[in-house]
């Protein structure tokens, strides 16, 4: 079985001596960053909002997307989805099609939002927004894309999950940020945190005069028969642990937890192990419905999903921001 986590000094400001030692690469790492994010891109003639971050792993912005996409289509919006498709193997500006491809064709990502609207998957963002315009989204939403440089934004949301928040505030590889976070939050235009600020986020949003607005995430999907029985726990997510911990929160007796690789293709020795610490176990296989899309149809059928949905903490926050991008010059 793979097992993998970020390393522990990412998260540690007490533990310097790594990152002390890695910064000379970090340093290189922010400068590309902050070169790419002086150039410009393509000017879509629609609105873009980006929900981007600026940490490696998972803030939750796949959750942010679809909750966003359902609230546009309720006020009578055309949306579609540009995301990169990590790990997939079609040429930019390919549409998501769930009945043809599979997540080795586009990624697990776009096969779970082509549920809610048209989704595009390419690293050249100016590629599939010409695609989604050409196709009559009349708004484009970014799931991720916060440091690509090949489409304009006219709206960037920084998704931070609180619990982590920016972890020791270095750059990659000496910390887990993508960009300095004094870099990256001028170009934004709103915080969104995700949990309980443990990281005391929402202050540095305010230092940047940014609107901050707040988040959980909630458990949805579980069916009645799953809260009396043994469950085992599999996700290859961005932080895999954030799953576990909401399984359990929501009641379920979760015997045993394995972790995999964010974007993890499961193989067959996986499977059979995960198979085989169930049936030990008389226990209920449980993943995310991100990494259901990377299972085989077979082994599928007998795990149960468990999605999260999200829950604002202002009811009113999510038009309020919706609001502020589509008043926005597109």
């Amino acid at each position: 079985m793979v097992k993998i986590s970020p390393p522990a000094f990412w998260y540690n400001p007490k533990a310097r001596l790594w990152a002390a030692l890695l910064k000379p690469f970090a340093w290189a790492v922010a400068a590309i960053a902050r070169v790419r994010a002086q150039q410009s891109g393509w000017r879509a003639p629609v609105p873009v909002l980006c929900c981007g971050n600026i940490s490696v792993g998972g803030t939750g912005k796949t959750t942010v997307v679809i909750d966003l996409v359902n609230r546009l289509v309720a006020r009578g919006r055309v949306p579609h989805v540009l995301t990169r498709g990590y790990g997939g193997r079609v040429p930019d500006g390919t549409q998501v099609m769930p009945l043809s491809h599979s997540a080795a064709d586009v990624g697990d990502e776009p096969l779970l939002l082509a549920q809610y609207c048209p989704v595009w998957v390419g690293a050249d963002r100016a590629v599939t927004a010409r695609r989604a315009v050409d196709a009559g989204a009349d708004c484009l939403i970014m799931d991720d894309g916060l440091q690509n440089p090949s489409l304009d934004k006219t709206f960037s949301v920084v998704v931070v999950d609180g619990v982590v928040g920016f972890g020791n505030a270095q750059v990659l590889p000496a910390g887990p940020l993508r960009e300095k976070v004094e870099d990256a939050l001028p170009r934004a235009h709103a915080l969104l945190i995700i949990g309980a600020d443990a990281a005391n986020i929402a202050q540095q949003g305010a230092d940047f005069g940014l609107p901050v607005f707040s988040a959980d995430l909630k458990q949805v999907g579980i069916p009645d028969s799953l809260r009396h029985t043994a469950c085992v726990a599999f996700a290859g997510i961005g932080r895999p642990e954030k799953f576990f911990g909401g399984l359990r929160a929501a009641g379920l007796k979760i015997e045993e937890t394995f972790s995999f690789p964010d974007h993890y293709a499961y193989k067959e020795h996986d499977i059979k192990h995960l198979q085989e610490q169930a049936q030990r176990l008389k226990a209920q296989l449980v993943t995310t419905p991100k990494d259901a899309m990377r299972l085989p149809e077979s082994f599928r059928q007998s795990v149960i999903e468990v999605g999260v949905q999200l829950v604002w903490q202002d009811s009113a926050a999510p038009e309020h921001l919706l609001d502020m991008f589509l008043a926005q010059p597109a």
